[in-house]
This record gives C-alpha cells, structure tokens and sequence, in this order.
C-alpha cells in the first residue's frame, strides 16, 4: 500500500488559490496570486530542508489545472526539482484532456474514488498531492490521506478557495515534523492518527 501525503500552501483564512502567481488563477473575482513568493525571500536552513523534502522524488497526484501549470514550466526547469520529469504524475480530470508531460496517466471516469483507492492500494512509492483542491478534498472526504504536510502563511485573504471544507472526514493527525521561518510561515507536517477524540466537561 501507498502513502497519500497532501501538500499544501495556505493562508492563516485556509486559502489555498493561486500561491504562485497570477496565472495559476482560474477566477476572474481572485485578484491575489502570488501570495507566498515575499515569504521564500527570507528563510533559513531549516526551511530550506522543509522544501527539500517537500520536493523529494516521489510520484504526484495533481488535478487537471495544476495538472496543465505543473506540465507548463516544470519541464524546462528539472534543475530546480530533481526527478520530476521521470516520476509517474497522475492527473484526475472530469474531461477529456491532453497529457503532454513525460510519464503522466489519466484518472477519469464515474469511479475516480475507486480509482484512487486502488492507485493508494498498488505497489510503488510514495504519491504526493500539490495544490489540486479538488483532488485534495475528495482524498480528505474518502479517508485517503495518510500525511499532511502544510505551510501556513501569515496573511489573511478573505476570499479564494479554501482548503478545508464540510466534506472533509473527520480525523485525528499528530506532528511529525514543524519549522517556523523567520518571516513567520508555519511549515508542519502530520500523519493520520485514527478518529477524532471528543470529551464531555462537566461542571
């Protein structure tokens, strides 16, 4: 069985739209992309390793628009992330879609969760999620995701898609791994601990 390990930038409001840029927005009423790039010009040694980790060698799981940005300029720049042109990158998308990028597989269909859970069930490394909101809260919905590895940024945005939704399963995570950059950006990884524990206080 593989790991899921969901990889996310968020802001302190849960908003994970366009972090890169302007034209990773979709959204005519988002006039914000690009909100994490201040924050990587100030970072330390051990925010530099968080990102190397982040970018280890592993197979992706993408949705079709990050899918399409991923396909737009990684491949010129395998410098930067070392594997991810040879790495497997599957693409959920409810329609039909060219996949250009070297190594890239189609999930579509009626069954995607099956397909999921069976992609989870195989034999092969380690699959991470980037960005993919949608792929991200169907994995959450379905109790698919086995790790969360997330940096929060210190802005609050207001508006955007936002990472969590009523959807999501309910579950338990614990700290595994956690670094504050000095311009303030939580960098926290989790995993799956089993099912939400709640308590009675009486008075």
């Amino acid at each position: 069985m593989r790991k899921i390990i969901v990889q996310e930038f968020i802001t302190l409001d849960g908003v994970m739209q366009a972090p890169g840029g302007p034209e990773e927005d979709t959204s005519s009423n988002f006039k914000y992309g690009g909100w994490t790039a201040p924050y990587f010009r100030e970072a330390d040694d051990a925010a530099v390793d968080f990102m190397q980790k982040w970018m280890e060698s592993t197979d992706i799981l993408l949705g079709r628009t990050t899918y399409e940005i991923f396909a737009d300029y990684w491949p010129g720049h395998a410098d930067m992330w070392p594997g991810i042109n040879d790495v497997t990158k599957y693409v959920v998308s409810d329609v039909p879609m060219e996949l250009t990028w070297h190594n890239s597989e189609l999930i579509t269909g009626d069954d995607v969760v099956a397909q999921l859970k069976k992609l989870k069930d195989s034999e092969g490394s380690d699959i991470k999620v980037h960005g993919s909101s949608k792929v991200a809260q169907t994995l959450l919905k379905n109790g698919l995701v086995d790790e969360l590895c997330l940096m929060t940024f210190p802005i609050v945005l207001g508006i955007g898609k936002r990472w969590f939704d009523e959807s999501s399963m309910p579950a338990a995570f614990t700290l595994t791994d956690s670094v504050v950059t000095p311009n303030g950006v939580i960098c926290a990884c989790y995993k799956r601990a089993g099912e939400v524990k709640t308590g009675i206080v009486s008075e």
